[in-house]
């Protein structure tokens, strides 16, 4: 247990105006007709009048009681004591699990893909679409990781009311950036397709795929968003949930609106963005179920709710640069599309299924590193510095076992991973080999993912951003291209140049770690 004596000193000060000392949440009356859970105004947080909301009966930390017993002991947990290693676990597990269903998801795109009549140039088109959607995924993630270190911490100091309100206005920003993403797509798809250098038969494959995905990333994005406030709050079983009905339903509807299987019309590829739209949004209904119902710490409910301009923007400056790390390692995804596709239709194919596989490759590391994420969150809020620097290193021993050996079947059985895909001779042969190459760039890049988590949850956001910056725009993209132009070694140059890149990331992380200024950054006032 951390010395409160020396709390000013190794955790930011934490000031909210609400009430938080002991059994203030069971003392405290509730406002004359308003019922639990509603929205109440707060005289003194900092700034002009906000609203608060109060938490449901033994949703708050010290009105638990009891209740880690109970149905629904996992969303309570009190995650700054206890077994660092088991609390870890607790929470990565169904994050982990979430993971490997957004793998599968995925996969079975380019499973029926490669089953339409356009055969590989399919497979290519769903590659080109799935990098730009996820371009635009990637510039959000800035807002979820700063709801992360803000609800993690608020939860860690006891402060739920708060918890709940930065919850209300991450869906705000969550709702602004949806609109303008749906906006983007429909207009500029055609734009983007050219501008990548995708021939006219991968653009008629691609364009109506990649349009309707981006209508998709609103009900993801909320998806997402909503995950991310329970899974910071500790309930990391009902996102679980979600992520379980939105994959199911995804993967059983795709081959009947892809084939026009049973009395559904057959729209082709178009189908399995269709399908992942509704099944997203079958998803986000189950996460909102869990935040409004009172079945986790959070509570949430509209009565009384505005929009908070200042937290807003201090929301957007914590987050901005993990947006803008996450975006430029999407936009150098695209950079490496455009450096592959010179190469053929062949190249565009095996990058797209690598791609894929990289993601397969790295199941696990996503999951544990917001574990460790929430865990430091948590536990600086509450006081215990140390506690947060033990959380990574187990992450990190996680990840190594995992990593290693998910990377031994990949380099044993490349053939059969991609055969399940494609029987295209060239496009076997060369993903085989890159997948090879891909392996020792995975194992890296698990224990980057634990640092990047874990230093955007504490909300040094700034850290991990000028690391990518230095990785991707200094090392990858530069050796990217000597090596498949200048040294002519062709599309396997890229697969080279991410070993590189990862390795550069850890140069980077391993000493900003045992530094420390990642556990002094200031989250809420």
């Amino acid at each position: 247990m951390a010395d409160q004596s020396e709390r000013p000193l190794l955790h930011p000060v934490i000031e909210t105006g609400y009430s938080d000392a002991p059994g203030a949440e069971e003392a405290s009356p509730e406002p004359s007709g308003s019922p639990r859970g509603a929205i109440a105004p707060s005289q003194n947080w900092q700034g002009d009048a906000a609203t608060a909301v109060t938490p449901a009966p033994g949703v708050g930390m010290r009105g638990r009681r009891g209740m880690d017993g109970g149905r629904l002991g996992h969303a309570h947990r009190d995650l700054t004591t206890g077994s660092i290693p088991r609390n870890l676990w607790h929470l990565s597990w169904p994050q982990i699990l979430e993971g490997i269903l957004n793998v599968l998801d995925q996969m079975v795109d380019l499973l029926w893909a490669g089953r339409l009549p356009g055969g590989f140039r399919t497979l290519a088109g769903v590659g080109v679409a799935q990098s730009f959607t996820q371009f635009g995924m990637m510039m959000r993630q800035g807002l979820d990781m700063a709801a992360r270190a803000m609800i993690s911490r608020a939860i860690g100091a006891g402060n739920i009311p708060l918890a709940n309100h930065i919850a209300l206005q991450a869906f705000t920003l969550t709702g602004v950036y949806s609109i303008l993403m749906v906006a983007v797509g429909l207009l500029l798809t055609d734009v983007f397709l050219r501008l990548i250098g995708a021939s006219e038969a991968v653009q008629a494959e691609a364009a109506m795929y990649m349009r309707i995905q981006f209508v998709g990333m609103a009900t993801q994005g909320f998806r997402m968003a909503s995950g991310a406030a329970l899974q910071s709050a500790g309930d990391v079983m009902s996102p679980l949930k979600a992520t379980t009905i939105t994959r199911v339903l995804h993967i059983v509807l795709t081959p009947f609106l892809m084939f026009g299987w049973w009395w559904f019309p057959s729209i082709g590829l178009a189908g399995a963005a269709l399908a992942n739209v509704v099944a997203q949004l079958a998803g986000c209904m189950v996460n909102f179920q869990a935040l409004m119902g009172g079945h986790s710490r959070l509570h949430l409910t509209l009565r009384g709710y505005r929009v908070d301009y200042p937290l807003l923007w201090r929301m957007l400056k914590l987050g901005t640069p993990a947006s803008i790390a996450g975006t430029e390692r999407a936009v150098a995804q695209l950079m490496l599309l455009r450096l592959v596709s010179p190469f053929g239709d062949v190249a565009l194919a095996a990058y797209a299924l690598t791609r894929r596989m990289e993601m397969f490759a790295n199941f696990g590391s996503m999951g544990l590193g917001q574990a460790a994420g929430i865990l430091v969150g948590q536990n600086l809020g509450a006081g215990h510095p140390e506690r947060a620097k033990q959380s990574i290193g187990w992450a990190l021993l996680y990840v190594i076992v995992m990593k290693s050996f998910i990377g031994a079947l990949i380099f044993a059985f490349p053939v059969l991973l991609v055969t399940i895909f494609t029987g295209e001779p060239e496009v076997v042969e060369l993903t085989t080999v890159w997948l090879r190459i891909q392996v020792l760039a995975a194992i890296l890049m698990g224990l980057a993912m634990i640092f990047q988590q874990s230093f955007n949850t504490a909300g040094d956001t700034m850290a991990p951003l000028l690391v990518t910056l230095v990785a991707v725009w200094g090392v990858e993209l530069p050796v990217a291209w000597i090596l498949a132009h200048g040294l002519g070694i062709g599309p396997l140059g890229v697969g080279y140049a991410a070993i590189a890149c990862m390795a550069m990331r850890l140069v980077g992380y391993v000493p900003y770690f045992y530094w420390g200024r990642w556990m002094r950054i200031k989250v809420i006032d």
